[in-house]
């Protein structure tokens, strides 16, 4: 996996990534050549041709993206995979007409613009059918070696057998107990014979769970292992690093204090805090006319005040007015459940959020952070989760990490889920790591998946 943005990224991901830009580059190059009737190499260097093609490649990674062509790598039918790279490729010619309307000289020949996106609809048709089959297999997969008896083991594997692309594998567990079927591998042996084992199975990462009775751990082995050159790691840090979240079965009150990694940097609340207002005031002038048309539709539709306005815990548990657009009717005897017409129209296209932006312009919110909660429901979360309020040390967010990452909705597990990565944001929060958020919410925006 590899590091960006202070986020973990699937190797196999950021490789096909790459390997998509050369290909369509190259694509898009090879045509120039082929269909032009000038000198390709007098276009290309002198007269700015690279320009128009970077343009149309990186349109078409953004529409790979928008497809979810980067996060499921697995071709399962090939004939919606055709479907998936010619809605890419249609995307690629209205935005290059558009682009065309704006500036002449952004505008790629018509008959590069053709044949390159058939050379790239057929290119990578055969690349992403390969890399599926066989590429994906072989890419320098981490050899995973879970030593110990603890449960969050069991949960890393079997995390790894489900995400092929993570490019990792469980080598096999190293524990005493012995036990039918493990996520991911087999029982290789007891701890004991933790050298034996290591040497045979040679790993690129040891991965130790705490052990239950004091003293059970093989200390000796592991310092032995590690000065041999072998990654040692705990359990709590690969969790941290695999699924995106911080272990709250692990979570101790010691790390909380002693640990200078969970708490936000103040740099950079400072560069979110000044960088939210500029993004605000600029967001609310370019959306103004649909916040107006909204704040109209409602006001028509239904008797009562075009905003809704409700009670959130914000940063240091504060409370704050978060504002919305009214979507449900209102009676005498207070607010009736079921949405208006127009209401189902502003949450379907995600405007009833819009007013949220004037909570950012207020200092109230952030663009990105956790979500905001009713302070009745954080006081009750708080008896049965520990360190709950600790989320409450940044602004909460109009979407953040664990939207974007969003679960499935209803149980305990999803609220625990939550914290666990809203707790990976505040201690991983960067200016990076927000752009990140940001570029993935668009794409739910866009397509009305997710948070």
């Amino acid at each position: 996996m590899i590091r960006l943005f202070r986020v973990f990224i699937p190797a196999g991901v950021f490789t096909l990534l790459i390997s998509d830009f050369l290909l369509i580059t190259s694509a898009f190059v090879l045509t120039s050549y082929l269909v032009l009737e000038a000198d390709p190499t007098v276009y290309l260097l002198y007269d700015n041709g690279f320009v128009p093609i970077l343009v149309v490649v990186f349109s078409i990674l953004i529409g790979l993206h928008f497809q979810d062509l980067y996060s499921r790598l697995h071709v399962k039918s090939r004939i919606v995979l055709i479907q998936e790279l010619c809605l890419v490729m249609g995307w690629a010619f209205l935005l290059q007409g558009l682009i065309g309307y704006l500036d002449p000289d952004l505008r790629l020949p018509i008959q590069v613009m053709l044949w390159g996106s058939l050379l790239t609809l057929a290119v990578l048709f055969l690349w992403r059918a390969f890399f599926s089959a066989h590429a994906l297999q072989a890419l320098g997969r981490d050899r995973l070696l879970l030593v110990g008896p603890n449960s969050l083991l069991e949960d890393i594997g079997a995390h790894v057998a489900e995400h092929r692309e993570l490019g990792l594998l469980i080598a096999g567990y190293v524990r005493d107990a012995q036990a039918a079927a493990l996520p991911g591998g087999e029982i290789l042996g007891p701890v004991a014979s933790l050298r034996e084992i290591v040497e045979a199975t040679r790993p690129d990462r040891i991965v130790v769970g705490s052990f239950e009775r004091r003293g059970a751990a093989p200390i000796d082995d592991l310092l032995h292992l590690r000065f041999a050159g072998y990654a040692v790691e705990e359990a709590s840090s690969a969790y941290e690093r695999i699924r995106g979240r911080v272990c709250l079965k692990e979570l101790r009150l010691s790390q909380l204090i002693d640990s200078g990694e969970l708490g936000p940097r103040p740099r950079n609340v400072v560069y979110q805090g000044l960088l939210n207002i500029l993004l605000a005031a600029v967001a609310i002038t370019v959306s103004s006319p649909f916040m107006a048309a909204a704040a109209l539709a409602v006001r028509l539709s239904s008797p009562g005040p075009v905003l809704d306005r409700r009670t959130r815990a914000g940063k240091d548990d504060v409370p704050f007015t978060l504002y919305k657009f009214r979507s449900t009717r209102i009676d005498v005897e207070g607010v009736v459940p079921s949405p208006t017409w127009v209401g189902r129209l502003i949450l379907k296209l995600r405007i009833d959020e819009l007013p949220q932006l004037f909570n950012v312009l207020k200092r109230d919110m952030s663009f990105v952070g956790p979500r905001p909660e009713r302070p009745e429901f954080v006081a009750e979360l708080s008896r049965y989760f520990p360190y709950y309020r600790q989320r409450h040390c940044v602004r909460p967010g109009i979407t953040g990490w664990a939207q974007i990452n969003a679960t499935l909705p209803g149980d305990a597990m999803d609220t625990i889920a939550k914290f666990e990565r809203d707790l990976y944001y505040i201690k991983n929060m960067s200016l990076g790591m927000d752009t990140f958020i940001l570029f993935h919410a668009f794409k739910s925006l866009l397509v009305s998946r997710g948070g």
